[in-house]
């Protein structure tokens, strides 16, 4: 992969990347089916909140995008849920799993559809950056005062399904049909506004 098209991956992937939150309970079967490293697609649309409130299922999202749409620009009524969407056919690495209790957290970095060879054989600084800054918002809002907008029936119909599988937990896709190389560690180093992998200079990303 040439130097300039990993640079517009990687501008794409984390330039302008958000939080997002999606609540639903899921059976341990099918948390089970998630890995750390593993690429997922979702054959469906993403409804997810920016709006991050106590945990009242057994289970969170919690996703990092850069290409949500914000729908309160066409609804009002979607302001008060926070309320963002990702088109179909959307693609993410599992990032992390985290437990706490009888809870779940998942995270998960939505990835361009061009990038799944990259994403599944290498991982970053960054990667572990926003993984750590996951587990603390994971600890740090599990408790808080639950959101009443996201209580409602509508919002739990809309995000009540698993990402990345049916509801009895068969996966869209086989991620064990990448293409496995060695692994790589890539370190972006924002201060200089270089990437850099394996210590070896590549280009100039922002």
């Amino acid at each position: 992969m040439k130097n300039a098209r990993l640079k517009v991956i990687y501008s794409e992937t984390f330039s302008d990347l958000k939080l997002f939150y999606r609540d639903t309970n899921l059976p341990d079967n099918l948390i089970a089916n998630y890995k750390p490293g593993q690429i997922i697609q979702e054959k469906g649309f993403t409804d997810m909140t920016s709006i991050g409130g106590g945990l009242s299922e057994n289970f969170r999202y919690l996703i990092a995008s850069a290409n949500a749409k914000d729908l309160s620009k066409f609804n009002p009524e979607s302001a008060k849920m926070g309320h963002f969407l990702l088109d179909t056919i959307a693609y993410f690495k599992v990032l992390d799993i985290q437990k706490i209790d009888n809870k779940t957290q998942v995270f998960l970095l939505n990835i361009p559809d061009n990038s799944l060879t990259l994403f599944k054989n290498s991982t970053s600084n960054l990667e572990e950056q926003i993984t750590e800054k996951a587990r603390k918002k994971f600890s740090d809002k599990i408790n808080l005062a639950l959101v009443p907008e996201l209580q409602t029936e509508d919002w739990k119909e809309r995000t009540k399904l698993p990402i990345g599988m049916s509801d009895n937990g068969e996966l869209f896709f086989d991620d064990s049909k990448i293409k496995i190389e060695s692994l790589k560690r890539i370190e972006i180093n924002t201060a200089k506004k270089t990437i850099e992998v394996n210590k070896n200079p590549w280009w100039k990303i922002w």
